[in-house]
Parts: C-alpha cells; sequence; structure tokens
C-alpha cells in the first residue's frame, strides 16, 4: 500500500526535529547541523504543520518536547540510524553483500573471530559487521541480519539454527587449586563459587547430576562471562565455564581444570535470523559455513575428551 506524501517528511525537516529533540536546544541543533537557528526553527514548524500536531512545548527561549514528540522522537532516531547503517553498508559494498550479525561477546571475540578469515576468504564480496548483544531484541527495529543466541531455540519472530553445544567444567587459578587441593566434589563445593546471572542454576545443576543432595550455593554474581573468567584466573574463586570457551586459557596456564568433571548444558548455541525477510545470500553464505565449522569443531573436542578418558 501506497503511503501518502504527508505522512514521508523530507530528511532535512526529520533531522532538524530530530537533533532538535536530543540537544533540546534549538541553538545547539543549528550548530551540529551547520545552519542559522531561524532554519532549524522553520524546519521544525514546517515538519508540525505537515503532521498536523505540536512537537515541542515553547517557553520563552527554551523547548521542550511533547508527550507525542517524545515517542515520535525516538522512532525518528531509529529510523535515520537504519537508513545511515544502510547507507555505509552500500558504500562499503556496492554489490549488496553486507552481513551485520549481533554476537556474544566471548564466543565472538574467542571461538568466532580467530575463524573469520577463513569465511571472508571464501567469500571475497561479503563485508560482515558484527555489533554485540548481550540478550534477545526485536529484529524489525535493529539493523541487525542475524544473532547468535545461547539458550532455547525460542527467539520471537526468528528462525533458530542449531550450531552446536557445550560442555561446562569448573576453573580456577593455578594457586587456588594448589591451596585447596580439591580431592571430592564435596571439597569443590565448599571452596568459593562464582555465578554468572545469565545461568544462575549452573552450579546447582552441576553437583545435582553429579549426584549429590541439593544445598543452598553462594558466591560472587557476575553479569559477563569475560568478568567471571578473570575473577577465576586471579584466584577469587571457581567459575564454570564451557570447556571450548577457555581451551587457550587452559593451555596457557592461566586456569586449571581441578577436577575432572563436566557437564553437558541444556542449552545450546544457535544462529537465529528473522522470519519473513526473503533470501539474503551473504546470510545463506555464511549459515551453511557456519553450521559446518561450530559442528566439526564440536565433533574434534569430543574425539579428543574421548581420546583422554
Amino acid at each position: 500500500m501506497k503511503t501518502p506524501r504527508r505522512f514521508l517528511p523530507s530528511l532535512a525537516l526529520l533531522q532538524a526535529f530530530e537533533t532538535a529533540a536530543r540537544t533540546q536546544s534549538i541553538t545547539a541543533a543549528a550548530a551540529e547541523l551547520s545552519l542559522t537557528q531561524s532554519a532549524v526553527s522553520r524546519q521544525i514548524r514546517a515538519l508540525e504543520a505537515q503532521l498536523g500536531t505540536e512537537l515541542f512545548h515553547r517557553e520563552k527561549q527554551t523547548i521542550r518536547l511533547t508527550q507525542g514528540g517524545a515517542a515520535y522522537a525516538r522512532e525518528i532516531r531509529a529510523a535515520l540510524q537504519k537508513i545511515s547503517t544502510a547507507s555505509l553498508n552500500l558504500r562499503a559494498n556496492p554489490g549488496g553483500g553486507t552481513l551485520t550479525l549481533a554476537i556474544l561477546p566471548t564466543f565472538g571475540t574467542r571461538w568466532l573471530a580467530p575463524r573469520l578469515p577463513d569465511f571472508l576468504g571464501a567469500h571475497p564480496g561479503i563485508t560482515l559487521n558484527l555489533v554485540t548483544r548481550l540478550t534477545q531484541f526485536d529484529f524489525a527495529t535493529e539493523a541487525v541480519d542475524a544473532a547468535i543466541h545461547f539458550g532455547a531455540p525460542d527467539w520471537p519472530g526468528a528462525e533458530c539454527t542449531w550450531l552446536r553445544g557445550e560442555h561446562v567444567v569448573p576453573a580456577c587459578a593455578p594457586d587456588l587449586a594448589a591451596e585447596r587441593a580439591f580431592k571430592t566434589l564435596d571439597e569443590l563445593r565448599a571452596a568459593p563459587l562464582l555465578h554468572l546471572t545469565s545461568r544462575p542454576d549452573a552450579w546447582e545443576k552441576f553437583f545435582e547430576r553429579a549426584g549429590m543432595a541439593p544445598q543452598p550455593l553462594h558466591g560472587m554474581l557476575f553479569d559477563q562471562f569475560a568478568t567471571v573468567a578473570q575473577a577465576a584466573m586471579v584466584g577469587l574463586g571457581v567459575a564454570l565455564l564451557p570447556e571450548f570457551l577457555i581451551e587457550d586459557d587452559i593451555t596457557a596456564g592461566r586456569l586449571v581444570v581441578p577436577l575432572h568433571a563436566r557437564m553437558r548444558s541444556d542449552e545450546a548455541y544457535y544462529l537465529c535470523a528473522p522470519r519473513g525477510r526473503g533470501p539474503h545470500r551473504p546470510l545463506e553464505a555464511f549459515r551453511d559455513w557456519l553450521c559446518q565449522v561450530a559442528q566439526a569443531a564440536e565433533a574434534a573436542e569430543a574425539a579428543r575428551r574421548d581420546g583422554t578418558s
């Protein structure tokens, strides 16, 4: 359905409004846009006339968004950002081969990034942009083509493709392991335990699956993997961490696994993309490559575990 032109204001009017709304000042907006104050005021008045409503309360030399103006500003700011991102992507890759991927920080930096040169070498026409997201978001409001997700395949409005699972292991600093000299899981449970807010019951599941009676567990709480891993490295306690993400730390001696006990997580890693957007060649190529690489890596990890068990 064609949108009436009066509901499609020009970019100049929208940019003047968004800048004034963000700065709460005609003077600051004029300076940012390299325009005169009167020019910015005229553009905002023209936008209000086109929309048929006031966007600002005007009080002497100040402006203040109306309730409707504040809501409109949020929508316009997001729309202008999407236009800017699309323009930058087109300029970077005129062939249209751009993929914007939301990543989990540690999975992205420790596991995915070292493998990306292989993908980009095999697909030289694709430009890959990475942004960090810790939680689910609405694909309809974000300029993102796909996201790496850990959990259940339950992202609303998205198709979730399974990538791989994980095993978690208790890990701590070598000095702490030497000091405690862990021999049993009871000794491990008595140590300072470090917890992730995104996996609040991980330790409980770990001990329960080892056949131990449940009991309240306490310890420091962290909201990101990188900080809990660093806390374990400096000796603050024992963290339950994905084995495949700390292989380099174990090899380098920054972390040790004090007891050879591991648990397969109920959750898994998925590549999630919005339903109904139609074919997108860069996403299809990336999905095929990532599934193959992730599943091959997990199979290799399993073979190493079997070889050392």
